[in-house]
């Protein structure tokens, strides 16, 4: 289902021209995400169809987390990098660190976090020790936790995704 309503929303938002769509634009738009979810299904079978993503207590703690936590964290750490860049104090390297995460959803939403965060970078992550390998600008220790590099975002993925 999340296939076919991507796909056919992706197909209107490429024809729509700023002004009203042709029914036939939907009708074909239909027809692709239909098609696209069955060739889906049929690439990976045995994915199950699931609809939590649908749940809006997921969708308002998402939001919560965009515009709170993480809008916060984005903009200390571009002044936290802005300030490195001026005067040169970095220490790079990867660590790793330990998330604690359960879902691929919630360990997805936690990388891309410390990936769109300036200064970090989720170079890897271990499926089945469930860590991520992350370049950190400034490595204030050899074992980190996560609340060193990411702060509280591995509870926000926890709340949301899991």
């Amino acid at each position: 289902m999340v296939i076919f309503v991507a796909s056919a929303l992706t197909y209107l938002l490429l024809v729509w021209a700023g002004g009203s769509i042709e029914w036939l634009e939907v009708v074909i738009a239909l027809v692709f995400g239909g098609l696209i979810a069955v060739m889906a299904k049929r690439w990976n079978p045995d994915m199950p169809l699931r609809h939590s993503w649908l749940n809006p207590v997921r969708l308002v703690r998402f939001l919560v987390y965009l515009f709170g936590p993480f809008l916060v964290a984005l903009v200390q750490a571009n002044l936290d990098v802005a300030m490195r860049v001026i005067t040169g104090k970095i220490n790079p390297g990867i660590v790793r660190i330990p998330t604690g995460l359960a879902s691929d959803g919630a360990l997805t939403l936690l990388a891309n976090s410390i990936t769109l965060t300036p200064g970090t970078l989720t170079v890897d992550a271990n499926d089945e020790s469930r860590e991520l390998y992350v370049h950190w600008i400034n490595v204030t220790t050899e074992e980190p936790k996560a609340s060193d590099i990411c702060g509280t975002f591995p509870e926000w993925a926890r709340r949301i995704a899991e």
